[in-house]
């Protein structure tokens, strides 16, 4: 963050009411990696990252007193449509200019194009939060903005930064709305922020004429394209796909963290990623956008038929295990892309290498069958070391049912997500 940088925040949600949840004791070049394999043989060698104890799980916190009506007053689509022309123009601008935006992490790229960014210096006093799925849920990314906000007035802190794990769209929600929100974001403060490709947001694209999506479900490009004569709900998805085009799709944390939507390059990858160090191949890019985590399997094979291929805890641990020879280590993750019902995942059988879902979701979606329709989304705060502690923000049952009315009868039936 450059020094001359505005320290106002990166919400505009009113003040907040103090947190009232405790804290919950612990639950059971051309060559992108020519950066390592070019280093002095005469430099010191880099320390590795301390492993995470055995078997420690995140803390958790429980959020419930936020001052939910500023936040419900946030979640306005007249407001967020009525400003689309103004951060439409204002984020092509920033995309348009030398450089690009300068986005969090953007200055550690190895080159203009690297997707998998080794991040060097690493201010971990500064407050880093981790948000997950959204898909179109605007409410639950208020209500995010909203704990980070009164957290960083409470603490005094530096100014916060956010890493967004992607899956912005689809499902329904208010994609559009959240689209555009995310655009202000990084328009008020592009070197606090880093938007990850979600394979959702991957799967769109626009060829000229139209949108497609290459998952299911894809309902916003179907959006768009009852929108093409809507002009600046045009410009916004095409902005979308190439804003997603050029977003990380990875982070590699001096800490030994990961940060990724879905998980890492599957066993089958390895020996081709050592051989070449390109982290920024095209399959290895996939593998962090779209494998799923198996919780207690010990391995699973790569299936390339299709690219949410799982992964059990000994791959991860190989791949750990690469990573580390390869000058990037990597000790424990964090992901999104898996909707479990309490909006976050810890996997106890992941002993050696602790993985972390999380997923800021405050309803059920159309695919989910079973559970409340009311859900508690949740986000995760940075924490050297370790995994990050997990944030369930406890939003008002009768406010998420004023935004999202839930569907009336029985159980929505599920809608099976696939890659064509």
């Amino acid at each position: 963050m450059s020094k001359g940088e505005p320290e106002a925040s990166v919400t505009r949600a009113g003040e907040t009411a103090p947190v009232s949840g405790s804290q919950q004791p612990e639950l059971a070049a051309t060559n992108p990696g020519a950066e390592e394999a070019a280093a002095s043989p005469t430099a010191p060698a880099e320390a590795p990252p301390a492993k995470p104890a055995p078997d420690a799980l995140p803390a958790i916190i429980d959020v419930h007193d936020l001052d939910w009506p500023a936040v419900h007053d946030a979640v306005a689509r007249a407001r967020e449509r009525s400003r689309i022309r103004q951060t439409v123009e204002a984020f092509e601008a920033l995309l348009d200019r030398a450089g690009g935006p300068s986005l969090m992490f953007d200055g550690d790229r190895a080159m203009p194009g690297d997707q998998a960014i080794k991040v060097g210096e690493f201010d971990a006093a500064a407050p880093l939060w981790i948000i997950g799925d959204l898909h179109g849920d605007l409410l639950a990314l208020e209500a995010a903005l909203a704990l980070i906000d009164k957290d960083a007035a409470d603490t005094q802190s530096p100014p916060p930064r956010i890493v967004l794990l992607g899956d912005l769209f689809d499902d329904e929600g208010f994609g559009l709305e959240l689209l555009l929100r995310v655009f202000e974001l990084v328009i008020a403060a592009s070197q606090r922020i880093c938007v990850l490709v979600g394979n959702h947001d991957e799967a769109m694209s626009y060829n000229g004429v139209h949108f497609a999506s290459s998952v299911s479900p894809g309902d916003f490009a179907d959006f768009l394209n009852a929108n093409l004569a809507h002009e600046w709900i045009e410009r916004a998805g095409k902005l979308a796909v190439r804003f997603f085009a050029q977003a990380p799709h990875a982070l590699f944390l001096p800490d030994g963290l990961l940060i990724a939507h879905a998980g890492f390059p599957l066993s089958d990858l390895h020996a081709k990623l050592e051989e070449t160090g390109d982290w920024n191949d095209p399959a290895c890019l996939s593998d962090f956008t779209w494998t799923r985590a198996h919780p207690s399997a010990r391995r699973k094979m790569p299936n390339r038929f299709s690219r949410g291929s799982q992964f059990g805890r000994e791959d991860f641990d190989a791949f750990c295990e690469l990573s580390t020879r390869m000058g990037r280590p990597v000790t424990h993750m964090v992901r999104g892309h898996d909707h479990g019902e309490e909006r976050f995942i810890t996997y106890p059988a992941y002993k050696a290498h602790p993985i972390l879902t999380t997923v800021a979701l405050s309803r059920r979606l159309p695919r989910e069958a079973f559970g409340p329709f009311e859900r508690v989304p949740t986000l995760a705060r940075y924490v050297p070391g370790v995994l990050p502690q997990v944030h369930r923000l406890h939003v008002p049952p009768e406010l998420v049912a004023s935004i999202f009315p839930p569907p009336e009868g029985s159980a929505t039936a599920p809608v099976a997500e696939c890659d064509a």
